[in-house]
């Protein structure tokens, strides 16, 4: 057929354009993967977590310990070698692991799973996993749901400032693995950078509050708080400058902030924050 096609282009003489043109028009297919691909993107903290990764389904089959045999090494997904970056370093269940592009592997078991961070994230499936490249072997449990996931899904779920979960789920079974990440210093140190700066518009209040929840310095808590009340005298703001006098023992100007936060409180018509201001008072009598 490409034959009778090259012989007829011969002979009328078409253009090396229009024979390319000729060739482009055959038709395409495209259908639809069986383990589609996904991308999972997650600040945590100051720390950003990628996961790039494929996701099978059930389709009427048994997964854990029949289509994913138990205690053989597993690519998390299907198709590639699942891959996790990490930003900043972190912990996995307490385990350290140093930032940078990983493949994640997992050993599943009927009581116990072994979450696996390897350097070889570039590779098909797990059949040229080698085990000298291992970077961290994490054991989890496994948890048992109650209702079946059709889709393998990797999530990143309870989420906060310096730690979340990560979460592999499929058919019936859970597996969370805790993540951990130290935020603070980096953020002290970039507080410490811009308040000692000669810029002239300073997060007075969240420097305060971050020092205040961190037991940083209380004095330089204090001295900038002062400074975000002088910009807008606020209940929210006022209450804080009495968190931060009754954790440096200062009772009176403790009790004196919260009388004013509350008044500020009942004309911003904020009531939760008049209770917050009576329980510290009641606190310090």
């Amino acid at each position: 057929m490409k034959f009778k096609t090259f012989s007829l282009i011969l002979a009328t003489g078409l253009s090396l354009a229009a024979t390319s043109a000729v060739f482009a028009e055959a038709p395409k297919v495209e259908f639809p993967a069986p383990s589609p691909a996904c991308t999972l993107k997650q600040r945590v903290g100051l720390t950003d977590i990628e996961i790039d990764y494929s996701r099978p389904s059930i389709r009427g089959r048994e997964v854990f310990g029949g289509l994913v045999p138990y205690d053989k090494v597993w690519r998390a997904g299907a198709n590639q070698a699942t891959k996790i970056i990490f930003s900043t370093p972190v912990k996995l269940n307490g385990t350290d692991v140093a930032a940078g592009t990983y493949a994640l592997f997992a050993i599943p078991g009927k009581d116990e799973w072994t979450v696996i961070i390897n350097k070889g994230a570039e590779q098909w499936g797990a059949y040229k996993y080698d085990e000298k490249d291992d970077v961290a072997r994490i054991k989890a449990k496994p948890v048992e749901i109650s209702r079946s996931v059709e889709t393998f899904a990797i999530n990143i779920d309870d989420i906060k400032d310096n730690s979340s979960e990560l979460v592999m789920v499929w058919d019936k079974t859970k597996v969370p693995v805790k993540i951990e990440v130290n935020f603070a210093d980096k953020l002290r140190s970039q507080i410490d950078a811009v308040m000692d700066s000669d810029n002239a518009k300073k997060p007075y209040f969240q420097a305060a509050m971050f020092y205040y929840n961190n037991g940083l310095d209380l004095q330089k808590a204090k001295k900038w708080v002062d400074a975000a009340i002088a910009e807008r005298d606020a209940h929210y703001i006022v209450y804080l400058k009495a968190e931060i006098l009754k954790k440096l023992g200062d009772k009176e100007g403790a009790i004196a902030a919260a009388k004013h936060s509350s008044e500020l409180a009942v004309k911003a018509n904020e009531p939760g924050y008049v209770k917050m201001n009576d329980d510290l008072i009641s606190s310090l009598k």
